[in-house]
């Protein structure tokens, strides 16, 4: 199936996907940031530049899009029409890009916290702030947590 916009266009709309700061993003460090946590923002010297990096605790967030990370049984984990073999192609690719950064934290004592965008939108960024602080203060919980 041919694309419905011409090239110019479609590169300038995927050129407006921002890859940092996003919407889910702010909305996360907003609420965190009112449960009283601090945090460094997309360290460059982590595996993944993790979207929150919470030092005191050694842990690592990333706050991922369902679309692009692929969250399974998501409603928003859609594939495109146009062109599903490239697509199937690069989200494997990111799939397998996220694997290989949580290991690589998991390898240097990284605690490794995924929040979902639906989780979100359902349950609002205050509840997704709540869950991260109840983990960052019992070490004694999984190395990994994800808020779907």
């Amino acid at each position: 199936m041919a694309d419905v916009v011409d090239g110019p266009t479609r590169s300038r709309m995927m050129a407006g996907i921002r890859g940092k700061d996003t919407k889910p993003e702010l909305q996360l460090r907003k609420a965190l940031h009112a449960q009283g946590l601090r945090f460094r923002l997309h360290d460059a010297l982590l595996p993944g530049r993790p979207d929150l990096v919470l030092p005191r605790w050694r842990a690592a967030v990333f706050v991922h899009g369902c679309f692009w990370h692929r969250h399974d049984g998501c409603r928003f984990a859609t594939i495109p029409a146009t062109r599903p073999e490239f697509w199937a192609a690069k989200f494997q690719a990111n799939v397998e890009r996220d694997s290989r950064n949580v290991e690589e934290l998991a390898r240097q004592n990284w605690r490794v916290a995924t929040v979902w965008e639906c989780a979100l939108r359902k349950n609002g960024a205050e509840a997704a702030a709540i869950d991260l602080k109840q983990w960052l203060l019992n070490p004694s919980d999984e190395t990994r947590l994800s808020i779907p």
